[in-house]
């Protein structure tokens, strides 16, 4: 059923560390909009779709939404490279840096822990595809704050990248509650 690629959905190069943005960057991996959110919730709510095109839609998200905690898991990385522990400290990621050294881990920018409570499964597919849409919503408002906040183009083209793609799942998301209230609810 998985077919791991060994690349990353966009390229992702950052040459210069920046600690402020890495704080800001990981609660995409594990914040309340982030990618890991994004694919577990998909992921269980496909059980629950009445038929193969939408369980094979909410899979395929889910599992391109694995890729891009990969890709802000790469960021992170590369933006605390050769980082001091006093400059990890002066960045207010001391408390990270206690609990997790330099590893990745899956928190939001303010180092609350990731949390599944964050997303719903209700077994209704119109609510669940409605919950989807809204996280996509979410996803993408929050990529254009870190956009924002990012200063270098190899920082802002993979985070212009992710937020393209939270446009076109909302789009497919979109499609697929249309489908069904036309086929199963009229």
């Amino acid at each position: 059923m998985f077919k791991y690629e060994k690349k990353l959905n966009y390229p992702i190069n950052i040459k210069n560390k920046d600690l402020k943005m890495a704080k800001y960057i990981i609660t995409q991996l594990g914040g309340p909009a982030g990618e890991l959110g994004a694919a577990m919730r998909y992921f269980c709510q496909k059980f629950s779709m009445p038929d193969e095109k939408g369980k094979s839609l909410l899979n395929d998200i889910s599992c391109e939404e694995l890729g891009h905690c990969e890709m802000i898991s790469t960021m992170f990385k590369q933006l605390i490279k050769d980082a001091t522990v006093k400059e990890l400290e002066e960045a207010g990621l001391g408390a990270y840096f206690a609990d997790h050294g330099k590893g990745v881990y899956t928190v939001d920018a303010s180092g609350v822990p990731f949390n599944a409570a964050t997303f719903d499964s209700t077994g209704d597919i119109l609510a669940d595809l409605e919950e989807d849409m809204a996280a996509e919503e979410k996803a993408r408002a929050a990529y254009e704050n870190l956009i924002d906040l990012a200063s270098t183009e190899d920082l802002i083209g993979p985070l212009l990248f992710l937020r393209q793609r939270e446009i076109v799942h909302y789009a497919r998301f979109k499609e697929l509650r249309d489908y069904y209230k036309e086929k199963l609810f009229k």
